[in-house]
């Protein structure tokens, strides 16, 4: 015959619960740092998305008139593109005048006794600085015309080198391309 003991064998310690905690919280803590960074990644892809539709707006414009647009606007105006695009970080109701992280930058190109702008430079600043999209961009410094198809300074230029945002911010990488 078997006596049973009075322990009672229901629910777990203090020690079996803090572990199965400190299991969650760690597995719950790597998960938001892996959505954070392809939260990162999914931005600057769709920022290179932009650019490309930019770029074939761009192109189109040119097969029209001859010249490239002075101002991403001019794109807007003429139903090349429906609106000035945003970059995803931007606040709502923010609008487009003007070159900032914002807005995408544009600069342009005009050469001497030219009908209008005849080269273009777009830049996104990327969130994720260590991007290997970095590689595939142009690196054209439209500001003194450095590494982009004409060496002369262009009309509001910026900076495409990937050691800053285009705007020259902290953090940021600038993914650019020029015609």
């Amino acid at each position: 015959m078997f006596i049973k003991s009075k322990k009672s064998e229901d629910g777990f310690t203090l020690l079996e619960l803090l572990v199965v905690i400190g299991i969650i919280g760690l597995l719950a803590s790597i998960l938001v740092i892996n959505l954070t960074s392809a939260r990162k990644r999914a931005r600057d892809t769709k920022r290179i998305a932009d650019i490309r539709n930019l770029q074939t707006a761009t192109e189109d414009y040119y097969g029209k008139n001859g010249k490239y647009p002075t101002l991403i606007s001019d794109m807007v105006t003429a139903g090349q593109i429906p609106v000035w695009p945003l970059d995803p970080l931007a606040p709502t109701g923010t609008s487009c005048t003007g070159n900032s992280d914002n807005c995408y930058w544009y600069a342009e190109y005009t050469p001497a006794g030219a009908l209008g702008p005849q080269s273009y430079h777009f830049g996104a600043s990327f969130e994720d600085t260590s991007s290997l999209l970095l590689n595939q961009d142009r690196d054209c410094n439209s500001t003194t015309g450095s590494s982009c198809p004409y060496t002369s300074a262009y009309t509001n230029g910026f900076t495409g080198a990937d050691a800053a945002g285009c705007g020259g911010v902290a953090g940021r990488a600038c993914y650019d391309i020029a015609q």
